[in-house]
C-alpha cells in the first residue's frame, strides 16, 4: 500500500507546487499582490481558503477523535464554530473589507490598527505584530509536528524526514506564489477535505450495515455516547453530566473567529463587499458538511473498532484507520493527502501572515519606509523562509513542551484581537488607548486563566479562557476609550467615509 499511497501523495505535492508556480507568474509584481492577492479573490476561493486554513488537522483528526472518545456531546464545539464563522462573515467581513481599503489601503492587521487609530507611537503596531509573530511561529511548528507524525505513522518515514518534506513543499509555494498561491492551494485543499469527509463516513457506514446498525452497536456499548448532554469515556465506559458552564465553554470556541488573523485577512482580500454574501453561503455550507462528516467518522469509528476488535491506541487516528483498511491504496493515499492538505493549508496561511507582519510592520515601518515593492516582496520571501526554519527548529522534538502553548493560541488571538476588530469597525468613539488596553487585557487574561492557579484552581479547567478574556477586553476598550481623549477629527471623518462606502455597497 505504501507505494500506491506515496504516488497519490506525490501527485498532490506536484499540484500544490504547480499552483505556486502559476501564482508566482501572475500575482507577485508588488507587495499588495504578494501579501493580499491584489484584493481580487472571488467568493469561492475566499470561502474555501478561509475554511481550509481555519480547520487544519483538527477537522480530520481532532474532531473525529473527540467524538470517538466522548460521543455526540462534542457537537457543542461544532455548533459554536459554525455560529462564530457565520457571525464573522456577517459582522466583520463586509466592514473590514471596506475599512481596510479606506484606511490607507491597509494590508495587514497591525497596519489596519495603526491606520485606523493614527498611532504615531507605533505601540499598537509593534504589540499586535509581536503577538502574531510569536503565536503563529509556535502555531506553525505544531502543524509541522502533525505533518511529521503523519509520515511517521502512515509511511514509516523518519519523523524528521516528514518534517522537512511537509515544511519544504509548503515553504516553496508560499515563498514564490505569495497570497494567491496560498489562497488557491487552500481552495484545492478545501475541496479535497470535503470529498474525503463525505467518502469516508459513507463507505464506513455502508461497511457496517448503515446508520441504524452503527447506532445500535454504539448504544449497546454505552448509551451515553448518544446523549448531547453527557460526556462519555470510551476507555472505561464512565460518563459525566455536562454542566451549563461546560456547554457554554464549548460553544465559546466560536468567539475566536473574530480575532484570527489568518482567517480575517481573507475578508480584506475579497474582490468586493458585494461578494461577501456569496462567500458566506459557500463557506458555511462547506463547514457544515465537513463537520458532519468529521463527526460521523468518529461516531462510526466507535462501532468499527468494536466490530473488528482492533486496538486503537490513539483515537485521533481513526480517519487514518479507515483510509488504510476500507479503501484501495490509491484512494487511501488520496485520503491521507486530505489530512496533509488540512495541515498544509493552515501552515501556509500562518507563514504568510507572519511574513507580512515582519515585512510591513517591522522592516518597512522601522527600517526602510521608502522601500520599493520589489524589495518588500523579496523581504517577504526571505521572511517566509526564516519563519519556516524557526518553526522546524521548534518542531524538531515532537514532545517539546513549548508546543503546549499553541493549544491556547486560538483563545489568545480571539481575546486579544476579536473585540478590538469589532469595536474598531462599529464604534467611532474608540481610540488607540482603548485598543491597546483591550489587547493587553485580553491577552493577559487568557494567560492568567490558563497558567496561573487561583486558590489552587486553573480557571481554564473550569471555563474556557476566551470567555473572560473576550469580556474583559471589551470592557477595557469601552472604559479606557471613554476616559481618554476623543479621536482626532480626521479619524472620525475616515470612519464616516467607511460607513458611506459600506452603505453604498450594501444598498
Amino acid at each position: 500500500m505504501q507505494t500506491e499511497s506515496l504516488i497519490s501523495l506525490g501527485i498532490y505535492f506536484l499540484v500544490m507546487l504547480g499552483i505556486g508556480l502559476y501564482a508566482y507568474r501572475t500575482s507577485t509584481s508588488d507587495v499588495s499582490e504578494y501579501m493580499l492577492g491584489g484584493r481580487r479573490l472571488g467568493p469561492g476561493v475566499t470561502a474555501l481558503s478561509a475554511g481550509a486554513s481555519d480547520m487544519s488537522g483538527w477537522m480530520l483528526m481532532g474532531l473525529p477523535g473527540a467524538i470517538y472518545v466522548s460521543g455526540v456531546s462534542q457537537l457543542w464545539i461544532a455548533v459554536g464554530l459554525v455560529i462564530g464563522a457565520w457571525l464573522n462573515y456577517v459582522i466583520v467581513a463586509p466592514r473590514l473589507r471596506s475599512y481596510t481599503h479606506v484606511a490607507n489601503d491597509s494590508i495587514t492587521i497591525p497596519d489596519f490598527f495603526a491606520n485606523r487609530f493614527d498611532d504615531k507611537t507605533r505601540v499598537l503596531r509593534v504589540f499586535s505584530s509581536l503577538v502574531i509573530i510569536v503565536f503563529f511561529t509556535l502555531y506553525t511548528s505544531a502543524s509541522l509536528v502533525a505533518g511529521g507524525k503523519l509520515f511517521d505513522t502512515s509511511f514509516g518515514f523518519d519523523y524528521t524526514t516528514g518534517l522537512w518534506v511537509t515544511a519544504g513543499v509548503v515553504c516553496a509555494y508560499t515563498l514564490f506564489g505569495g497570497f494567491l498561491a496560498v489562497s488557491l492551494t487552500d481552495f484545492v485543499q478545501g475541496i479535497i477535505m470535503l470529498l474525503a469527509l463525505v467518502i469516508v463516513p459513507v463507505v464506513a457506514l455502508d461497511h457496517l450495515g448503515g446508520f441504524s446498525a452503527v447506532s445500535e452497536t454504539v448504544s449497546g456499548m454505552n448509551p451515553d455516547y448518544l446523549r448531547f448532554f453527557q460526556d462519555a469515556n470510551i476507555t472505561d465506559g464512565s460518563a459525566n453530566q455536562l454542566s451549563w458552564i461546560a456547554i457554554i465553554s464549548l460553544l465559546a470556541w466560536g468567539l475566536g473567529y473574530f480575532g484570527q488573523p489568518h482567517i480575517i485577512v481573507r475578508f480584506m482580500a475579497i474582490r468586493s463587499v458585494d461578494d461577501v454574501p456569496t462567500a458566506r453561503r459557500i463557506g458555511i455550507s462547506w463547514m457544515i458538511i465537513t463537520i458532519i462528516g468529521a463527526m460521523l467518522t468518529g461516531f462510526v469509528g466507535i462501532a468499527y473498532v468494536a466490530d473488528t476488535k482492533m486496538t486503537l491506541a490513539d483515537p485521533e487516528t481513526i480517519f487514518i484507520v479507515f483510509s488504510q483498511f476500507l479503501f484501495h491504496p490509491y484512494i487511501g493515499g488520496f485520503l491521507l493527502a486530505a489530512i496533509l492538505a488540512a495541515i498544509m493549508s493552515t501552515i501556509s496561511s500562518q507563514l504568510l501572515v507572519t511574513s507580512s507582519s515582519l515585512t510591513e510592520d517591522f522592516y518597512k515601518a522601522f527600517l526602510r519606509r521608502d522601500a520599493s515593492d520589489r524589495e518588500l516582496v523579496t523581504v517577504g520571501r526571505i521572511s517566509v523562509l526564516l519563519v519556516t526554519l524557526a518553526a522546524i527548529a521548534l518542531a524538531w522534538d515532537p514532545n517539546n513542551t513549548i508546543l503546549g502553548l499553541v493549544a491556547n493560541a486560538w483563545a489568545g488571538f480571539g481575546a486579544a484581537f476579536g473585540p478590538v476588530i469589532i469595536f474598531s469597525l462599529f464604534w467611532r468613539r474608540m481610540n488607540r488607548h482603548g485598543a491597546l488596553a483591550g489587547m493587553l487585557v485580553g491577552a493577559a487574561t487568557v494567560l492568567v486563566c490558563t497558567y496561573v492557579p487561583i486558590n489552587g484552581v486553573i480557571i481554564n479547567d473550569v471555563v474556557y479562557s476566551i470567555i473572560p478574556g473576550f469580556i474583559l477586553c471589551s470592557l477595557a476598550i469601552m472604559v479606557v476609550s471613554k476616559l481618554t481623549a476623543l479621536p482626532a477629527t480626521h479619524l472620525t471623518d475616515t470612519f464616516s467615509e467607511m460607513e458611506q462606502t459600506f452603505e453604498r455597497s450594501d444598498a
